[in-house]
């Protein structure tokens, strides 16, 4: 076999086992251990014939790997010597190898999130005072102001109606508007214009503006804008 790559493409000998397995499409529950030994045998010595310098690591496994052939060619159990070998049998190389690739996977999850979060520019908080300009709001909301809020209100409301509607009547007159909305104040001091039109029948939305008209009049609320195009709030006084 002609390996094109160099050692320096590998992290470590398990890095190297592990390719030699996915190129030989073998199962890490069922290596070949006398074909992987090979190959990796011939891998080391193509290193040494091109004169490049092999981590003494690479040496190791290659004896944890010749002894762990010869144990199995000569169906032997015991040591072969008093060396004191990591892998002394299929299932210690394999579990090696599934620990290894799994370090390998989250590795690789967690550079991926590095990748990830580089993408990321975080930024101090800083004093943005200098850049402030005190412009005084413009609370002069007229009859127009209202009255445009209110058509563009009634225009996002049409694109959510549903194409089948019920229309039932019912009798509402301007001062029960004005009871209902002045029992909303009791729980907040300020209500957005748009959140008065609970429904959207023509009857409700004609009394629920009067309403607010009538009531604005009477001094009883405060219509303000922040500007414009903004949320038309109402204030109670």
């Amino acid at each position: 076999m002609i390996y094109n790559f160099t050692i320096n493409d590998f992290e470590g000998p398990l890095d190297l086992l592990l390719h030699l397995i996915k190129v030989n499409k073998m199962d890490i529950e069922n290596i070949k251990i006398e074909s992987i030994t090979n190959q990796y045998m011939n891998f080391i010595n193509k290193m040494k014939e091109e004169s490049i310098d092999i981590a003494s690591s690479y040496l190791v496994m290659a004896s944890e790997l010749i002894h762990l052939k010869s144990k199995i060619l000569l169906n032997k159990d015991d040591e072969l010597d008093d060396y004191d070998y990591e892998i002394n049998s299929e299932e210690d190389l394999k579990n090696k190898l599934i620990e290894y690739q799994n370090i390998k996977d989250i590795t690789g999850a967690f550079k991926e999130l590095e990748a990830n979060r580089n993408e990321v520019y975080t930024k101090l908080p800083a004093n943005l005072n200098e850049y402030k300009k005190d412009i005084p709001l413009d609370s002069n909301i007229t009859l127009d102001d209202l009255v445009e809020a209110f058509m563009n209100f009634l225009e996002r409301e049409k694109l959510k109606k549903p194409l089948n509607t019920k229309i039932t009547r019912k009798e509402l007159s301007v001062n029960d508007r004005m009871k209902s909305i002045r029992k909303m104040f009791i729980n907040k001091k300020k209500i957005e214009f748009t959140e008065l039109f609970e429904e959207l029948n023509k009857p409700y939305i004609i009394v629920t503006f009067l309403s607010i008209l009538e009531m604005s009049k009477n001094d009883e609320i405060k219509i303000k804008q922040e500007n414009n195009f903004s949320k038309i709030i109402l204030e109670k006084k």
